[in-house]
């Protein structure tokens, strides 16, 4: 099975990972894009949902709560943070587009244990990552710090020319503090859209080791393994990750043979 799920290029349903088509236990990843005035149903019975108003502007509405107007960019490249509605399972979240909007969803088990709720922009947490041409710009949207069951929410810019997830690192092994065990899904956008950019899955022993070209709109799942992406020249990438495992907790491990750059970086 390839690790690269295709676009979509027409109807509302862009890209689409379950548990069942990705064979593992706990991600589930969908991207909508939705004129004004069209619906879109969110209610897991059993998992949890982060919807991620990616761009455009949405009205979200629970039994309980109605958020109006949510949306802050026109691009996933705009130097701005988006909104996000945490939605617990059992409960129905209808999304409106009040004008052109893209959304991402992501979902994983839970119990219930938390109510719904919005994350305003003002929330999340924006930093900037490496240095030189491993440089990055990440927006945690729904961290290990904030409240959930299982999932983890995380957006990166990478400029064009740079690289990021790297050095390579993975996060497949429960072995905490050292390393927690978590599958994540990249949902990939490139600007301008024409472009492409690499990832490459791998192992330390190369039972996965596929490099995988991916185009705006595409999704790469990583159930294991080490899995950087380098964005040629002159276009710039975005994704959204999500991450779910046996523990809410985000440990990592470098591929030994890359350590070297952090130990460089490290000493200036």
């Amino acid at each position: 099975m390839s690790l690269l799920v295709k676009a979509q290029r027409d109807g509302q349903t862009i890209a689409r990972v379950t548990p069942q088509s990705a064979a593992w236990r706990y991600v589930g990843f969908v991207a909508y894009r939705m004129e004004a005035e069209e619906i879109i149903y969110v209610h897991e019975t059993a998992r949890e949902s982060c919807i991620v108003v990616l761009t455009g502007t949405v009205d979200i509405e629970t039994a309980d709560t109605k958020w109006t107007s949510l949306g802050s960019r026109d691009s996933v490249f705009e130097d701005a943070a988006p909104y996000a509605v945490y939605v617990p399972p059992g409960v129905r979240a209808t999304i409106r587009a009040t004008r052109r909007a893209e959304i991402g969803v992501a979902s994983a088990p839970a119990t219930g244990t938390l109510p719904a709720r919005l994350i305003e922009p003002s929330q999340m947490k924006r930093s900037t990552r490496g240095k030189g041409q491993n440089t990055r710009y990440v927006c945690d949207i729904l961290p290990q710090t904030e409240p959930a069951e299982s999932l983890l929410v995380v957006e990166v810019r990478t400029p064009g020319g740079h690289a990021s997830s790297y050095p390579p690192h993975k996060h497949d092994t429960d072995n905490v503090p050292q390393e927690s065990s978590l599958e994540e899904t990249y949902y990939h956008r490139l600007n301008p859209p024409q472009g492409f950019a690499f990832q490459r899955v791998y192992t330390d022993s190369r039972d996965i080791d596929e490099s995988l070209a991916v185009e705006n709109h595409d999704v790469v799942m990583v159930p294991r393994g080490y899995h950087p992406v380098v964005v040629p020249y002159g276009y710039d990438s975005y994704y959204l990750n999500v991450m779910a495992g046996k523990q809410r907790v985000w440990h990592f491990k470098n591929d030994p043979a890359h350590e070297w750059i952090v130990e460089r970086d490290a000493k200036g």
